[in-house]
């Protein structure tokens, strides 16, 4: 059960990324980055996958070793928890992107990169998203001049 559950998370976040980056203006995109739909429906897979596997252990947050701790040694369930858990917020963070790049006005040809370099490496999109968001600020105002 918990490989086909990871399956369908991993293959079907490709879908709704795919609405993100080649169908921005469409209705349904329009809903998802609106709304944390994927995100809350990710939490109930990331749910079962926490309680499938015992829940978390007693975990020193506070220390590098204390996490690290938490990586030995997981189950398959717990893998796939911390899989989803990425899963949902790149998915979520990149919606938020979206949905602010599309309010700001910047052309949608700028935010493939950040979106894609969210989906990969979370942080670096948003730093991806800063540059471009600036940038083009800083270019339009000097065109109004």
């Amino acid at each position: 059960m918990t490989e086909i559950l990871f399956s369908l998370c991993n293959g079907g976040i490709l879908l709704f990324w795919g609405l993100l980056l080649f169908l921005p203006k469409q209705s349904l995109t329009q809903k998802l980055i609106q709304y944390p739909w994927v995100p809350a429906v990710m939490a109930l897979f990331y749910s079962y996958f926490l309680i499938a596997a015992g829940g978390l252990p007693a975990v020193d947050f506070s220390s590098l070793e204390g996490v690290s701790a938490l990586f030995a040694n997981p189950s398959p369930e717990a893998v796939s928890a911390g899989w989803v858990h990425y899963l949902a917020f790149d998915f979520w963070v990149g919606s938020s992107l979206l949905a602010q790049s599309q309010q700001k006005g910047l052309p949608h040809a700028l935010m493939v990169l950040p979106l894609l370099a969210t989906f990969m490496l979370g942080p670096v999109g948003v730093l991806l998203y800063v540059i471009a968001d600036q940038s083009y600020s800083r270019l339009r105002n000097k065109n109004d001049f």
